[in-house]
């Protein structure tokens, strides 16, 4: 059985998906990319994009009844590698249990931002 995630405090999917999925006992969630979700608005800068994908992340995560210490996997992506270290500075803030991870750098995102990142979470 498949359990579709929605919840008004990370944006809404700008595509046909969902913000994320409960399926077997894990939570996929989609990319988060740093829209601010009553604003709409984009920050400025790797640490504040970096802030606020990670806060839509959360936001998903707590819609399905986890949080971040059982995030076992995340992607993510960088517009550009040379954001790097800023941007772990700021994800080490929030997976601090150091989850399985990946991080690519990617040609373009969508709206133009500088990082993108999902989660796969034991609920």
């Amino acid at each position: 059985m498949m359990r579709v995630i929605s919840t008004e405090k990370a944006p809404g999917a700008i595509g046909p998906y969902s913000q994320g999925v409960v399926a077997n006992g894990l939570i996929y969630t989609s990319g988060q990319i740093p829209v601010v979700p009553t604003t709409g608005e984009i920050p400025e800068g790797i640490a504040a994009q970096a802030e606020q994908s990670c806060k839509n992340v959360g936001a998903i995560l707590t819609a399905a009844g986890s949080g971040y210490e059982k995030v076992v996997k995340t992607t993510c992506f960088l517009a550009d590698m040379g954001d790097f270290a800023a941007f772990n500075e700021v994800y080490a803030k929030y997976f601090v249990s150091r989850p399985a991870r990946s991080c690519v750098a990617v040609k373009e995102l969508p709206k133009g931002v500088l990082c993108e990142v999902e989660a796969i979470a034991v609920e």
